[in-house]
């Protein structure tokens, strides 16, 4: 059996900051604003708003409560907890196993692309076809994907006190001023295109605040609701091992109902921000038609933003990406972390040695993702009906697949195995209160299971199989 994990976080707010950074991602800044303005702006808000404050709050609380009460990660939680259920541990350890392998790789892009405006070259990355021709090429990715982990890998062989957590410290405040900063300037932009169309900055607020229910219909909804429930896993870190981890480093004195709240206001207000910084922005100067650019918005439709801003976009552009580069970095750390923290345990080594290891393992993976564009070229038809390649199968596993699978065992596991108490008496450590106890276990125990069901049918193409049989 592994021994307690020595690291520990320093103080309350070391915790919060280091959560939140593994919360505020590319997922944030990316993902979050195209659903936004796919499905219906202020609605894909209030569903989100709505999920956070009870899928969130509950997957968060598990995860945190499971590490800080056993001390230990997700590999070996569960089965210090029920033996029988040691499985469920080495299920989780999966997701970021396979995420470390194509995160590096977009962590690449975002560097890249930091590089490329900071280097004033703003014309260049606005041409059409300058992404694809980036990551087909056969070197430039993997060299930029190799200067990102290894970045990451440093931090992460200097621990978590004198690495993790303070490398937190000062990039999360650093990024949530350039994330405002950057929001309030796309509110003051205004653009007349050549039909003399002039649009603002509010008028794409407005787009984004307002509630779209033109032709919504109930699976219209329920495609929206599984948009944002996707969105809610892969933000928060949930039932990926992750917040597991960074709760065994927790101290018996942090409350922890008080700090879960603080990170997921700290988590939902950057995306909230990371919308309105981009779809404004998209909305002025490209229009509706814009913001229907999809996955493809930050890398290829942002620059051609960036260049209709003229001299100005330049700089906008660079703090924009050296900005998703710090939220970047932040989340590939608590996946690299997890990943030494449990292999540290496992094979019972220091963690300078299971840092280097994993990290030169990450490497390989990471290229031979990168390489999924031109030497390893596939394409495979997804069951959501996706035409992918290496990363999008990848991604689409641990995303679509085994995340909603983790959150509904490890629902079925607190609700019916130990029983919502279990948490309940270690949310309650040392005095510490948790008023939403009740609404706790009634969410654990029959509300995230159902959905949890339900989604992950859909998630791998069996809801509609089931649909046809009624």
């Amino acid at each position: 059996m592994e021994n307690k994990n020595k690291s520990s976080f320093t103080s309350s707010i070391g915790f919060i900051l280091t959560a939140a950074g593994s919360a505020v991602g590319v997922g944030n800044i990316w993902r979050f604003p195209y659903l936004a303005a796919k499905d219906g702006g202020g609605l894909f808000l209030l569903v989100y708003l709505g999920l956070v404050l009870t899928f969130g709050f509950t997957l968060l609380t598990t995860d945190i409560a499971i590490g800080r009460r056993t001390g230990r990660n997700a590999w070996h939680a569960f089965e210090s907890i029920r033996p029988k259920w040691g499985f469920l541990g080495k299920l989780t350890f999966l997701v970021p196993a396979i995420i470390m392998t194509y995160y590096a790789v977009i962590g690449g892009w975002v560097l890249k692309y930091a590089t490329v405006y900071v280097c004033g070259q703003r014309a260049q990355a606005a041409q059409d076809g300058y992404f694809l021709d980036f990551i087909t090429s056969p070197v430039s990715p993997i060299v930029f994907l190799l200067i990102f982990l290894a970045i990451t890998a440093f931090v992460v062989y200097s621990g978590v006190e004198k690495g993790i957590e303070k490398f937190s410290k000062v990039v999360m405040p650093i990024l949530l001023l350039m994330i405002v900063g950057t929001a309030i300037y796309s509110l003051t932009l205004s653009h007349t295109d050549a039909n003399g169309v002039t649009r603002t900055g509010l008028q794409g607020l407005a787009v984004y605040l307002i509630p779209d229910f033109t032709g919504l219909t109930f699976s219209k909804f329920l495609n929206i609701l599984l948009d944002a429930m996707g969105q809610l896993f892969f933000s928060l870190s949930v039932s990926m091992g992750i917040m597991i981890t960074y709760g065994s480093y927790v101290k018996k004195d942090v409350n922890l109902e008080k700090s879960i709240a603080q990170v997921e206001f700290f988590d939902t207000g950057v995306a909230f921000l990371a919308g309105m910084m981009i779809i404004p922005a998209i909305f002025v100067f490209a229009g509706t038609e814009g913001m229907a650019a999809g996955p493809s918005l930050m890398f290829q439709s942002l620059p051609k933003v960036f260049e209709s801003m003229g001299a100005a976009g330049t700089l906008v552009g660079a703090a924009f990406f050296v900005m998703v580069l710090f939220a970047a970095l932040t989340s590939c750390l608590s996946i690299l972390e997890t990943l030494v923290s449990t292999c540290m345990n496992i094979f019972h080594s220091s963690r300078k040695k299971v840092s280097l290891v994993i990290s030169v393992i990450s490497a390989v993976a990471a290229v031979i993702v990168c390489l999924g564009y031109n030497v390893f070229y596939f394409e495979y038809t997804l069951p959501n009906g996706q035409t992918a390649q290496i990363l999008d199968v990848l991604d689409y596993v641990s995303n679509n697949f085994l995340m909603p699978l983790i959150a509904f065992l490890t629902a079925v596991f607190v609700g019916w195995v130990i029983k919502p108490q279990w948490v309940t008496e270690e949310m309650e450590v040392q005095g510490a209160t948790f008023g939403k106890k009740h609404f706790y276990a009634v969410m654990v125990r029959w509300v995230v299971p159902v959905i949890m069901a339900i989604l992950f049918l859909q998630s791998t193409g069996l809801l509609a199989k089931v649909a046809t049989l009624f």
